[in-house]
């Protein structure tokens, strides 16, 4: 195996809460909509929190037959519904090469719908009746082994937990593979279907959502002095990885080139970021280094930028620890001020961003953000997008247990 090969992007696929595809999420995004609102899914009487950034309109028999549909959790169903129409993208067939195409979808919490719902079943109904899907549907790897099923990939296949970096490290760990020669294509990303009664107040009990009382809307405010914590959502996003020589003999357009990837780890507490942001600094330099990109060539930072009073303001103590002078130039967008925060599968998203942020020339913003905080004193592209030649964006991935994932990616025609 070799370490050489140069990873591109050539396919992404999106189920978000702001669209059902990778396009029509971007547009919203651009437009600087909200797919934040009142929950749907359950009665949220007497909850704390009762606004998310739910996925509107799915169904999921638009991707899969009725029967392997209904044994899917909702997150698997996102993934193989992403993972479709990437490959529709990239005009990728696994079936082609079958053994050199792995699949890796991260995700924070998995098949947890099912799994509340059987347990209710369990309580109601008696042991007998629990289904005997309920094993295959709540396991965490079981979107990454629906999506290698339906495409027909055989080569590696996975799940990657890391909380809220999951889709993050998954992207990373696929570019890996795909260095060394391990695989030609990955399909990488992540899914998460999260907003049922008990992650709800799970997290309320955290005091880690937001209980903003006004237009659920404008809950998610990143970087403002108001904010008073994140809003769930849920999605899919998966991203064909691909060697340039795979990509080459293909003869398909080469989107973007994951330049670099880095992780660290706090070592501080469950919850809570390092309070000096060094560790996440570390992961920024560390993957600008593997790129070989120095911080004057990045031209878009995604945030991790969730909206909770510590995150934001220990974020941008490490954007500043990591680029230095350049942190005041580069522009700063936290697209979970429009998504939410879909937890294991936000840094797989935000991914795509990056990607339609190189593509278009356009930095998304960062709505919400009417009362800046002054320890937040970056530029945040506030409340409107804004044009720009992007050539280099990276992406920050933080989560619960310390976890610090960065990605880096470049316009394909970059010189090094």
């Amino acid at each position: 195996m070799r370490h050489n090969h140069r990873v591109f992007i050539t396919g992404v696929g999106v189920v978000s809460p702001l669209g059902l595809d990778a396009a029509s999420s971007w547009n919203a995004l651009i437009r600087g909509e909200s797919g934040v609102d009142y929950i749907t899914a359950f009665d949220t009487e007497g909850f704390d929190t009762r606004f998310a950034g739910e996925v509107k309109g799915f169904d999921p028999e638009n991707h899969l037959d009725r029967k392997a549909a209904r044994r899917m959790d909702r997150f698997a169903q996102f993934a193989t519904a992403a993972a479709q129409e990437a490959c529709r993208h990239a005009q990728l067939d696994p079936k082609a090469d079958p053994y050199r195409v792995g699949v890796i979808i991260g995700s924070g919490i998995g098949g947890i719908i099912t799994l509340s719902q059987q347990f209710e079943v369990l309580s109601q109904r008696g042991p007998g009746r629990v289904s005997p899907f309920l094993i295959p549907m709540m396991l965490a790897d079981m979107a990454s082994a629906q999506v290698s099923m339906i495409t027909g990939s055989m080569g590696a296949n996975y799940c990657l937990v890391s909380s809220c970096s999951s889709g993050a490290d998954a992207l990373g760990q696929g570019w890996e593979m795909i260095r060394r020669g391990q695989e030609d294509v990955v399909l990488a990303g992540g899914a998460e279907a999260p907003i049922i009664p008990i992650a709800v107040a799970g997290f309320n009990a955290l005091r880690a959502l937001s209980r903003f009382a006004g237009d659920p809307k404008a809950a998610s405010r990143p970087f403002d002095l108001q904010r008073d914590g994140f809003v769930m959502g849920e999605g899919a996003a998966v991203l064909v990885l691909e060697s340039q020589e795979s990509a080459q003999r293909r003869g398909v357009p080469l989107l973007a080139e994951v330049r670099g990837y880095a992780a660290t780890s706090d070592a501080h507490h469950l919850t809570e970021p390092g309070p000096t942001g060094k560790s996440a600094a570390r992961a920024m330099r560390l993957a600008l280094e593997a790129g070989g990109i120095d911080p004057a060539r990045v031209d878009y930072l995604n945030a991790h930028g969730t909206s909770t009073p510590l995150n934001d303001h220990h974020e941008t103590v490490a954007i500043k620890l990591a680029l230095g002078e350049d942190a005041y130039r580069v522009p700063i967008s936290s697209t979970k001020s429009m998504t939410g925060h879909l937890l294991g599968s936000g840094g797989a998203l935000e991914a795509v961003f990056c990607l339609q942020a190189i593509q278009h020339g356009m930095v998304p913003p960062t709505i919400n953000l009417e009362n800046p905080d002054p320890e937040c004193d970056l530029d945040y592209t506030a409340n409107e997008a804004r044009s720009a030649k992007v050539d280099v964006a990276m992406s920050n991935s933080f989560g619960f247990g310390g976890h610090n994932s960065v990605l880096v990616f470049a316009n394909p025609e970059l010189d090094d």
